[in-house]
């Protein structure tokens, strides 16, 4: 409420309060200040998403980039290196001599390096397992005898390690059976007496089955 006052004339006048101390004034100021605070925060909302938004499409274009940079020599050799790895389970030094040599695709060193350290994890150790399953079934392999086939130079060429791996987790597999299967083929195909073929069956530059398993194999010989 405002406060009369009584002048030197006599008279009375009613005092005003100063502006600033009005409550419309500070509601004012209030309406100012929370406007403007709203205004800075959105203008640096927008200037992160931007930054944000100019982020992510410069590693974009910097990917593409990358990917137009490969020569479509080094694209094909890491296709067909894929292409061994995963549909012929082959050794990772198979493919990669696979890829430069004459007899085999023909791709440079430079291209064959690109295409094996872009790869990917390719699982060798269930590889070499493929390779010894089928080398059991379809051949009548002995263990020992794949094992040196995974691991040999002149045969799959994988490291000991994954030959090993292979033979260890090899399930199900009748070694009696495919030893008494190669006796079979040896005394037809061969007409081989019984003595040479145990002899040929634990050779280890034969078949190298075990004694045991020779044994069986010519006792149930017709």
């Amino acid at each position: 409420m405002a406060k009369k006052i009584k002048g030197e004339d006599g008279k009375v006048y009613v005092q005003k309060k100063p502006f600033y101390k009005r409550f419309w004034f500070w509601l004012l100021i209030i309406i100012v200040v929370v406007v403007g605070a709203s205004s800075m925060g959105g203008s640096s909302d927008s200037s992160n998403s931007s930054s944000s938004e100019k982020s992510s499409k410069t590693a974009t274009k910097s990917s593409i980039s990358k990917k137009s940079n490969v020569p479509s020599e080094y694209t094909s050799a890491l296709n067909k290196a894929k292409e061994y790895a995963s549909s012929m389970d082959m050794s990772e030094q198979a493919v990669s001599e696979q890829l430069t040599s004459k007899s085999g695709e023909g791709f440079t060193e430079k291209a064959a390096q690109y295409a094996m350290k872009n790869l990917g994890n390719v699982n060798w150790n269930k590889n070499a397992l493929n390779k010894a399953k089928s080398y059991a079934s379809d051949m009548d392999m002995s263990k020992k005898g794949i094992e040196d086939q995974l691991s040999s130079s002149s045969g799959e060429k994988f490291t000991e390690a994954q030959a090993q791996y292979a033979v260890n987790h090899l399930t199900g597999v009748n070694w009696n059976k495919s030893a008494l299967n190669k006796a079979k083929s040896y005394q037809k195909e061969q007409s081989m007496s019984k003595d040479a073929i145990r002899e040929q069956l634990t050779s280890s530059s034969g078949e190298q089955f075990t004694a045991a398993q020779a044994d069986y194999a010519i006792s149930h010989l017709k």
